[in-house]
């Protein structure tokens, strides 16, 4: 079977900052490197690089940094969408004018609207732009599969969807099942239920961006036909991670932060506030779990110039 433009492991990337909260752009740029050098598919700038914590200068800022340093390898994704209608369009247009290949929207999510109102909002902002557009289903904003499917048959631009809506195995079956022939379904929410989804419909993936070859490991592993090493992999380096990961609030950046600080890849493991305080037991946990998958730590280095 042939593979859509976008497939297989597409890392959303963290944002690197400094001890002073401002956005470490060698890091970032390191980050890049170290994912492609992984052989990634793709990587993306959406809510687990902490979006929307930015200002708009600092929106830009990151697309700027992550766009040049990819330098066309690989397509990368802006998530642009937003609570307005005009501002997601504003987000938009203006990551397709700095180079974004493609864009991620969530629909609105701070205050119930209705699906006819969601569609507007799709049909917005696929007639403001040109380059195409994923679809991302999340529990806060969920999007059926029915009306996915008017959505991509009214908007043209719109290919792909990411499913988070738990239970996400059953939600990637059903949206395969009613929308596989007109949507490129991916998984999301870390990554945590990869194989069952590719085994559903999925043709890819959104994870954090800290173990990207071990996610492109189980993809070819998968792709080859042999779903034994698949699982074997994926348990043996990935399942300990995003078990951890899941334990409260918003822990996980913290755990991929400092997963990839360990690494050599970024300077610091900050997480802008307001963010999770972590206690002394789950510390030490994610200390002993990221030396077992890091055993060496290695210093801060660039990783192209």
């Amino acid at each position: 079977m042939s593979l859509p433009a976008l497939h297989g492991v597409v890392p959303i990337l963290v944002t690197p900052f400094h001890e002073d909260g401002r956005i470490d752009e060698e890091s970032l740029a390191n980050l890049v490197e170290f994912n492609i050098a992984a052989g990634v598919h793709g990587l993306g700038v959406a809510l687990g690089s902490e979006v929307f914590k930015f200002n708009e200068a600092e929106r830009a800022q990151v697309t700027r940094v992550v766009i040049a340093a990819a330098n066309k390898r690989v397509p990368i994704v802006i998530n642009s969408g937003a609570a307005g209608t005009d501002l997601a369009v504003f987000y938009s247009k203006a990551a397709e004018a700095a180079g974004a290949d493609m864009l991620m929207v969530i629909p609105p999510s701070f205050m119930p609207v209705s699906s006819d109102e969601i569609f507007d909002y799709y049909k917005a902002i696929d007639a403001a732009v040109g380059i195409p557009v994923i679809l991302q289903d999340v529990p806060q904003a969920p999007i059926s599969p029915g009306l996915a499917l008017k959505i991509a048959a009214e908007c043209p631009n719109v290919k792909y969807i990411k499913v988070e809506t738990l239970p996400v195995t059953s939600k990637v079956a059903a949206m395969a099942e009613q929308a596989g022939d007109r949507l490129t379904i991916f998984g999301g929410a870390g990554g945590s239920y990869f194989i069952e989804e590719l085994r559903r419909g999925a043709l890819g993936t959104m994870p954090f961006c800290s173990q990207p070859a071990d996610f492109v490991a189980v993809w070819d592993a998968f792709r080859q036909g042999d779903q034994a090493t698949a699982r074997q992999h994926f348990d043996a380096t990935i399942m300990a991670i995003n078990r951890l990961a899941v334990q409260g609030g918003d822990i996980f950046y913290f755990i991929h932060k400092q997963i990839l600080v360990r690494r050599g890849v970024i300077r610091t493991a900050v997480v802008r506030s307001p963010t999770t305080a972590i206690d002394r037991i789950t510390a030490r946990e994610i200390e002993e779990l990221i030396a077992e998958i890091v055993p060496v730590a290695t210093p801060f280095r660039q990783l192209a110039a």
